[in-house]
């Protein structure tokens, strides 16, 4: 066996570094908060069950995002030398793999939704349109980040409906804000590659409007995050913890957008992985603790 064979990861690994699987880190708290917020109003019990395939069904349904998402985007990553050595590109992962981990996870989040209850799994196809969809966006339209905003928006309905069987706007409000969050930070992470984008032809609101104009809309959209994780508190009727956590959420935004500048990328990736994974566990953490105290039963 040759040294390079040794070196050469698993196949499951580099799939899984394909995927970013780390960055389920981003969405699933708030599925979490949706879900156990949905539990306390149903009788404030947690059902570890459905949580269980709450989970399942979030990391399924975004490994076959991601999978989908490199697999179209090859030829465009390729192009890139920020993404030139992602696994598909190299060989790491061969376009077959992927799509056979594409599948396998897609079969995980149908199969979660069916044992939850009839809605999800009804529900379930449509959420896997703009997982597919996103990734052309990029092709059509200088603004692929709200299709991305707009399928992370339903991973707090989603799993608000897990919980109970029923629709509720609560979610909704939650799903908007996820949505506009991760669509204004998906604003900041395209700046990087505006060079590359327009030597390309590959849309995005930075390459089409310029650097700042895209850094001023992602502070639009946090604002506007913030705005909406408000009305969601006053909707549910969250006690202190919460408010709390909130108050962490919006100086974590000040932060981010302290550090990154137009003519400064230089900290893009730490207000990219670093701020706003902490936000997601912060604001968890907080929702968590206001529940528990409130009466949430474990």
């Amino acid at each position: 066996m040759t040294t390079a064979a040794v070196a050469q990861p698993g196949r499951t690994k580099a799939f899984l570094r394909l995927v970013m699987i780390e960055h389920s880190v981003f969405a699933l708290p708030f599925a979490y908060i949706a879900a156990l917020t949905a539990m306390f109003q149903l009788d404030k019990n947690i059902h570890w069950v459905r949580l269980l395939l709450v989970t399942v069904a979030m990391v399924g349904l975004r490994t076959f995002a991601m999978a989908c998402n490199r697999i179209i985007d090859r030829e465009i990553d390729a192009r890139n030398p920020r993404t030139a050595n992602r696994e598909i590109v190299t060989g790491a992962v061969s376009v077959r793999s992927a799509w056979t981990g594409a599948g396998v996870a897609v079969v995980f989040f149908l199969g979660a939704a069916a044992l939850l209850n009839p809605l999800c799994l009804a529900l379930a196809p449509i959420a896997v349109v703009p997982m597919v969809v996103y990734p052309y966006g990029k092709r059509f339209t200088d603004f692929p980040h709200a299709i991305l905003g707009l399928a992370q928006a339903m991973g707090p309905v989603g799993a608000w409906l897990a919980v109970t069987g029923e629709w509720s706007w609560d979610a909704v409000i939650l799903g908007l804000a996820v949505g506009v969050w991760i669509g204004g930070f998906d604003l900041i992470f395209a700046c990087q590659d505006v060079a590359a984008d327009r030597a390309h032809g590959v849309k995005s609101t930075p390459a089409r409007f310029g650097i700042p104009a895209a850094l001023y809309g992602a502070r639009v959209c946090h604002v506007v995050t913030t705005a909406l994780l408000v009305w969601y508190a006053l909707a549910t009727h969250a006690g202190v913890f919460f408010w709390v956590g909130l108050v962490v959420v919006a100086a974590a935004f000040l932060y981010e957008h302290t550090i990154v500048k137009p003519h400064d990328l230089s900290r893009l990736n730490r207000a990219f992985f670093t701020v706003n994974g902490f936000i997601g566990i912060a604001l968890f953490v907080c929702a968590l603790l206001d529940l528990l105290v409130r009466g949430l039963t474990v």
